[in-house]
């Protein structure tokens, strides 16, 4: 008999430090109406005194453990997507099964930059349509700051810390499975995004000590991808899963910029209600954005609804769902 992935429980958490363009605009070059004039974005929540990337997915954990009603040691698998883990070991997954107590499940990290979440959500499925695994959390979770360069303007006001994920559970009823049609892709550029790269020796000295980068990104040219290729998946995605654009209840991009979500939104010649977002209030949260948003209108969905995001790598995920 088939197994097919059903989405159980959706959850979110942000940090309390709330930091507003104003407050940016004190340590650098930048004003409030520039920043929402190019990018919708108002406010943005900062993980602070030593809160850490799991200690946010951890907080989604117990989330969806909660709404689920599904015990923690009943878990197989928890996939973090992050591009800021705690450590570059152990992963971040490991310390939030051990945070929870899911001694019976197996924990990796996933780095697919903003596009994590649909990425993790579609390896998750192919866990559990294997027959082995029954209960699966995808969390991504983000602590963006930590990794920015507060005299870089055109990076660092776009960025917020936040967490957002998922439970998938197995199920043997087809008219149940959520996970409809997916569409992952890659394009090997290193130079347009990239963060936390680790400098190489010059020479063998005592005074060699680990040193990484800040996050980098070329806007213009991520803006040019996100708005021209990103588009054709989606469509394409549409094609094979014989679904008018017309047909989704829901769109839910990544939350980097909502002049993006915008031009998405025009090029698939639909209206921005089908757009739930949530960039103006939380910033670019990375992969997480999509969790959050997806969390925040789950509720409410009877439709078809696609995922879709956007990434370092270049990585591009566009994922069809229902509830």
């Amino acid at each position: 008999m088939s197994t097919y992935t059903k989405i159980t429980a959706m959850g979110q958490y942000v940090p309390e430090r709330v930091v507003d363009n104003d407050e940016l605009a004190t340590i650098m070059d930048t004003s409030d109406e520039w920043i929402q004039a190019h990018t919708g974005i108002k406010t943005r929540h900062f993980a602070m005194d030593q809160e850490n990337t799991s200690d946010l997915a951890t907080q989604v954990a117990h989330q969806l453990l909660t709404k689920s009603g599904v015990v923690a040691t009943d878990i197989d698998l928890i996939i973090v997507t992050t591009i800021t883990p705690d450590a570059l070991t152990p992963a971040t997954a490991c310390i939030v099964q051990a945070n929870i107590g899911a001694d019976n499940a197996f924990a990796f990290d996933m780095s697919a930059a903003c596009a994590g979440f649909t990425f993790g959500l579609a390896t998750a499925d192919k866990f559990i349509r294997s027959g082995q695994y029954q209960n699966v959390m995808v969390i991504s979770a983000e602590v963006n700051s930590k990794m920015m360069d507060f005299q870089d303007r055109t990076a660092a006001v776009f960025f917020g810390d936040g967490a957002g994920g998922a439970l998938l559970q197995a199920t043997e009823n087809a008219n149940e499975n959520s996970l409809l049609a997916e569409k992952l892709q890659t394009q090997g550029n290193a130079e347009v995004i990239h963060s936390g790269r680790v400098r190489p020796l010059t020479k063998v000295a005592a005074s060699n000590y680990p040193q990484t980068d800040a996050f980098y990104q070329n806007g213009r040219e991520v803006f040019q991808f996100a708005t021209n290729v990103v588009p054709e998946q989606m469509k394409t995605l549409l094609r094979t899963a014989n679904v008018q654009p017309s047909e989704l209840q829901y769109v839910i991009c990544h939350q980097a910029n909502l002049r993006i979500i915008e031009k998405i939104a025009a090029n698939l010649a639909l209206p921005m209600t089908k757009f739930p977002h949530n960039v103006e209030r939380l910033g670019n949260t990375s992969s997480a954005g999509v969790a959050m948003a997806l969390a925040e209108a789950f509720d409410h969905m009877t439709g078809p609804t696609l995922l879709t995001a956007f990434g370092g790598g270049l990585a591009y995920g566009s994922v069809l769902i229902k509830k």
